[in-house]
């Protein structure tokens, strides 16, 4: 269909029970957006062209924390904020993405080598993921969008991985006749942030944001994750999942982040392994010494965290399967205690004056001590904080942290049944299933 078409759909109500299903409570603000997301592909790019719609979703972490580059377990989920696309194919040979608020970015398809000057920017990401799908056989081509987000940057809900995720949905779907499953296309999405981009990231953010829903995930074999859909009804335990934004913003932090896989690999590597989950922790823990010998303090602190929280990812599943929340919720913080202590992500070294997190914490604890749970959110250094929050507490709590924080910082979300998809007017009655792979 071509963007009038498309647009008088969406005003129609024919994409009601998808956005409903995309979006839980935020559902009713899609009409609008989606609307003017067509407009502006229109300014871009010309009016009647054959469009599609995508979207690919923020995630959050549950459990698991820095555990994924070192091929451990994670537990997380999609949740119901994202980047959305317009998009049209066209016969340039040529990817043009404009992203709302940002200069547009131009893709070559007959140059897709790593290009130095495109590193740590969205381009970098673009010709990455084409390099990649190209690698693999799968077809490309070129393609104009327009892409609108409400994942905020710098907030640990992984926006760089939504819109590798969304990137990858489209050459998928546009090209490659949908070949490429979740898994692959997050594993696509690694490759590009890695080789690409410039930065050392592990699999968990683009495993999250393309499969969607709950889901756990074991990466002791990269190349083919064993990756479970769980079935979990947070609404029934009368808590909701909130984000808080303490103000931080993850610019010029790629060394602190780089800094915690390469010394748990250089743990790791005392043992003749390349990461931790190579190396059986009484081994480490019966030869600290020697460790010490070899690596930083805080490295061996942080291969502390990580066999503690690979461990506490399958407890956390087995409470929640088991309707056990006040467990779950035990664990949640738990795996909060060890990220401050020991694995040392909830502040940057850098700026020792400036800790968010570390406020946004301790007032959660003070709130729901006893009755929620609190934990640093993402790869840390700055940004936000996760809570599960008794919904009798959850106005005060809003009310305290926006305070501190200021107005619209404290987002009460919603997990969303799937990951990168192409939306149509039926493509809820696919969603919601619970899948397991591997």
């Amino acid at each position: 269909m071509n963007t009038r078409q498309t647009a008088e759909q969406i005003s129609g109500g024919a994409f009601d029970r998808t956005f409903s299903c995309l979006y839980s409570e935020k559902a009713p603000g899609q009409k609008d957006r989606y609307c003017a997301a067509i407009q502006k592909f229109e300014e871009c790019f010309g009016t009647d062209r054959g469009i599609a719609l995508f979207s690919a979703p923020g995630r959050t972490e549950i459990g698991g924390n820095h555990t994924d580059h070192q091929h451990g377990r994670v537990l997380a989920a999609g949740v119901n904020l994202d980047i959305l696309a317009v998009a049209g194919k066209n016969s340039d040979g040529v990817i043009r993405i404009q992203s709302e608020g940002y200069p547009m970015d131009t893709i070559q398809l007959s140059d897709l080598s790593v290009q130095e000057s495109e590193k740590n920017h969205a381009a970098a990401l673009i010709r990455g993921i084409a390099a990649r799908f190209q690698e693999l056989g799968l077809e490309i081509g070129g393609f104009d969008a327009y892409t609108t987000s409400n994942v905020l940057k710098g907030s640990g809900l992984s926006s760089s991985a939504a819109f590798e995720t969304l990137v990858g949905v489209m050459l998928n779907e546009l090209y490659a006749g949908g070949k490429a499953d979740p898994v692959q296309i997050a594993q696509i999405g690694q490759y590009a942030e890695n080789a690409y981009f410039g930065k050392p990231c592990g699999l968990m953010d683009q495993t999250a944001c393309s499969v969607g829903g709950f889901v756990t995930i074991d990466f002791e074999n990269p190349d083919k994750p064993a990756v479970k859909k769980l079935a979990v009804d947070f609404a029934k335990y009368r808590h909701k999942l909130c984000i808080v934004d303490t103000g931080g913003n993850h610019a010029d932090l790629t060394g602190d982040y780089a800094s915690a896989p390469a010394e748990m690999k250089s743990v790791a590597k005392v043992f003749g392994g390349e990461v931790l989950r190579e190396v059986k922790p009484e081994l480490f823990y019966q030869n600290l010494s020697r460790v010490r010998c070899a690596c930083s303090d805080r490295a061996i602190l942080r291969a502390f965290h990580f066999f503690a929280d690979n461990d506490r990812v399958p407890l956390e599943v087995a409470a929640l399967e088991s309707g056990d929340f006040e467990a779950f919720k035990k664990l949640v913080i738990e795996s909060g205690q060890s990220s401050f202590m020991y694995l040392q992500n909830v502040y940057t070294c850098k700026n020792p004056d400036e800790q968010g997190l570390s406020l946004g914490l301790a007032i959660s604890e003070h709130l729901l001590t006893g009755r929620g749970a609190w934990r640093v959110h993402g790869g840390g250094f700055a940004g936000t904080i996760q809570c599960f929050v008794p919904n009798d507490l959850l106005g005060v709590y809003k009310a305290v942290m926006e305070n501190v924080f200021g107005e619209g910082s404290c987002h009460i979300l919603s997990i969303r049944p799937v990951g990168g998809v192409r939306l149509s007017p039926d493509l809820s009655d696919s969603m919601g299933k619970v899948e397991n792979n591997g």
